[in-house]
């Protein structure tokens, strides 16, 4: 039997903690990790976290450069659960929203979308004009997900990381995975009745 695979592609919009963050809960599943990285993305790491690359690529199971346009991901026939982009910048929407398939990056997001897998865009960019909007329009009606990484505050959290944490955790909630990471809301508690 296949080992479920996912593929998990980091740009170079600001937030790139969704992308790590994602990799390291993912270590704590079955899911087999196929990793692609921008150079944009390159950019935002030295930026934005203390990782280097190589530290960043060793904590999936398998990454390639974002030039490798004959990678195994950018194939129908390699088989894999989707694909998720954290964080997704306004280019890679772009570039998925048009069936430009310039990388390696966007040619997976591609074909994800044309053998009717899951993609799920963790789109980072505010305020949107109308072509981000028909963008992301254009990605729903091919089949994928636009999952902004918009904090759930009814979790009452502490700290930001208690934010990032959530949004993997409901992110990979779309893809059936079970991270460990979700408060999950249980409605409002039933009052206990006053005594007279």
């Amino acid at each position: 039997m296949t080992a479920q695979r996912l593929i998990i592609g980091i740009s170079g919009a600001s937030g790139i903690i969704y992308g790590i963050e994602a990799l390291k809960a993912l270590k704590n599943t079955p899911v087999e990790t196929h990793l692609v990285v921008t150079q944009s993305a390159r950019l935002t790491l030295s930026q934005e976290s203390p990782l280097s690359y190589a530290e960043l690529t060793a904590l999936a199971d398998v990454h390639y450069s974002n030039a490798d346009i004959g990678a195994a991901i950018a194939s129908g026939s390699f088989r894999t659960m989707g694909m998720l982009i954290a964080p997704c910048s306004i280019k890679s929407l772009s570039e998925i929203a048009s069936g430009v398939t310039a990388s390696l990056l966007s040619r997976a997001a591609d074909v994800v979308l044309k053998e009717r897998r899951k993609l799920v865009l963790m789109v980072r960019e505010t305020p949107l004009h109308s072509g981000h909007l028909e963008s992301m329009l254009r990605v729903t009606h091919m089949g994928g997900i636009i999952n902004p990484p918009v904090p759930a505050f009814y979790t009452n959290p502490q700290t930001i990381d208690d934010m990032v944490q959530q949004s993997i955790g409901r992110t990979l909630d779309l893809f059936g995975l079970e991270s460990g990471l979700v408060k999950r809301w249980e409605g409002n508690q039933p009052r206990q009745r006053e005594e007279s």
